[in-house]
């Protein structure tokens, strides 16, 4: 039986820019020590859950979620 290697996943850090209603809407992605420029394709809500589907300068595709505790992480 062949072994299954899991990646560790990889660290995410969130600076946003509150709105006047006070929603934070992800501006920049740290990945891993690199800083992404994102602006926001989709976002949808889940009643554990807000998501949002981000294009990176980099030309990547990112989905992150938040919770109702204010954590950020890979959705």
């Amino acid at each position: 039986m062949t072994p299954v290697l899991e990646e560790a996943p990889m660290k995410l850090e969130v600076d946003c820019y509150s709105g006047y209603r006070g929603d934070e809407t992800p501006r920049r992605l740290v990945v891993d020590g690199s800083v992404v420029e994102v602006s926001v394709v989709d976002r949808w809500r889940t009643p554990e859950h807000r998501y949002f589907r981000l294009r990176g300068e980099d030309g990547t595709t990112y989905v992150i979620r938040q919770g109702e505790s204010g954590e950020w992480e890979w959705g």
